[in-house]
C-alpha cells in the first residue's frame, strides 16, 4: 500500500496543449489523488483549450525567464515540446512527388528541440526537481534519418542532443523515444521497449499517443526508470498481451542513454 499520508507529487508537463503532452496532462489530472498536476502551454487559446486554471502557465521555452514561475515547487517534470514541421501549401498528391516541409520563424527544431529543452531542464535543475522525464523520439543514431531532411531542420539531431544534455545533468532523468505515434485507443496493446533504434528495423515500430503518455505517467511511480533511456513501441493490436504490469516492462531496460 501506498503510503496515503505523504505528499503528492507536483508535476508539470510541458507541450501540454500539444497532441501527445495534452493526453499526458489529463492522465495526471485524472489521478489527483496520486499527483498535483501542472501544465506550461504558449498561449492563452492553448490554456483554454485544456481547461484552463491555476495550474495552468503560460511562457516561451525559449525564454528562461518564461519558465521559472512554472517549474518552482515541481517534484517531477515531464518534456513534451517539439518542433512542429508544416507542409507548404500548394501540394497536390494527385501530381506524385512529395510535400514539402517548412518550420515557422524562430521555431525550428534548433530553438524548440535544443535550446527550449537546455531551458526547461536548467530551470528546473535549478529549482530542485527529482526527475525529468523527456520525450524524444527514435531515430535518433541516424543522421541520415529523412525526418531530419524536413524543412532543412535536423529535427532528430537537436532531440538527440537535449536528450544527451539531460543525461549529463546529474538530475535523475528518464527518456522515452517513441517510434512512429498514432492517434488510436491506448492500453490495448502489448508494449515493447528496445534501445539504439534496433526496433527501427523491425515491423513493430509505432504506437498509440496514448501509449506514449500512460509510460511518462507510470515512469514517475518506480525507480528502475531513473537514469535510463528506453525506445517505445507496440505490437498490433489483437496481437500479444495489453501491458499492465509497467514495473517489468521497465525492468527490461538497462541502456542508460
Amino acid at each position: 500500500m501506498a503510503d496515503s499520508s505523504a505528499p503528492r507529487p507536483t508535476v508539470l508537463v510541458t507541450g501540454a496543449g500539444g497532441r501527445t503532452g495534452n493526453i499526458v496532462y489529463n492522465k495526471l489530472k485524472e489521478r489527483s489523488e496520486q499527483f498535483i498536476t501542472r501544465g506550461l502551454v504558449r498561449t492563452e487559446e492553448s490554456k483554454q483549450k485544456i481547461g484552463g486554471g491555476d495550474g495552468v502557465y503560460i511562457g516561451d521555452i525559449r525564454d528562461q525567464n518564461h519558465l521559472v514561475p512554472a517549474v518552482q515547487g515541481i517534484d517531477a517534470l515531464i518534456i513534451l515540446t517539439s518542433a512542429v514541421p508544416k507542409m507548404k501549401p500548394g501540394f497536390d498528391p494527385s501530381k506524385g512527388g512529395r510535400p514539402e516541409f517548412y518550420y515557422e520563424d524562430g521555431l525550428y527544431p534548433e530553438q524548440v528541440d535544443w535550446i527550449g529543452q537546455k531551458n526547461q531542464i536548467d530551470t528546473a535543475k535549478a529549482a530542485g526537481v527529482k526527475h525529468i522525464v523527456l520525450v524524444g523520439s527514435m531515430g535518433g543514431t541516424n543522421p541520415n534519418h529523412p525526418l531530419n531532411s524536413l524543412g532543412n531542420g535536423n529535427i532528430l539531431v537537436w532531440k538527440r542532443k537535449s536528450e544527451r544534455y539531460l543525461a549529463d545533468s546529474g538530475v535523475p532523468y528518464t527518456i522515452i523515444r517513441p517510434g512512429g505515434l498514432q492517434d488510436k485507443d491506448g492500453g490495448v496493446r502489448e508494449l515493447i521497449v528496445g534501445k539504439d533504434d534496433e526496433l527501427l528495423q523491425t515491423d513493430t515500430k509505432s504506437i498509440p499517443r496514448a501509449d506514449v503518455a500512460e509510460v511518462c505517467v507510470q515512469a514517475l511511480q518506480y525507480e528502475e526508470t531513473k537514469f535510463k533511456a528506453l525506445d517505445l513501441a507496440s505490437k498490433p493490436e489483437g496481437t500479444g498481451t495489453p501491458t499492465k504490469d509497467f514495473k517489468s516492462l521497465f525492468s527490461q531496460v538497462t541502456a542508460r542513454f
